[in-house]
């Protein structure tokens, strides 16, 4: 609890503090973005078994792409701390 109480005063006083925050957002984004992706994909192989290689290549790619933007997300947020 006082560990909450803490992080609820930084984000309250400062700009570190919601770039923390837009930070974790961005993560947990990425990865209920990539769990749709992986969830689709083996829903899609559950399907069509045949097109395993075009499915896993698509999602890889698309993985990649979420990822890539969360990392960006969170970049920008630390750099509004600096």
């Amino acid at each position: 609890m006082e560990l909450l109480t803490v992080l609820l005063q930084e984000v309250g006083n400062s700009a570190a503090g919601w770039a923390g925050v837009g930070a974790g957002l961005a993560a947990i984004g990425a990865g209920i973005g990539i769990g749709r992706i992986g969830g689709s994909a083996l829903e899609s192989i559950a399907r069509q078994p045949e097109s395993l290689g075009d499915i896993r290549a698509n999602m890889i790619v698309a993985a990649a792409l979420v990822e890539g933007v969360a990392l960006f997300a969170v970049i920008v947020c630390l750099l509004v701390v600096l």
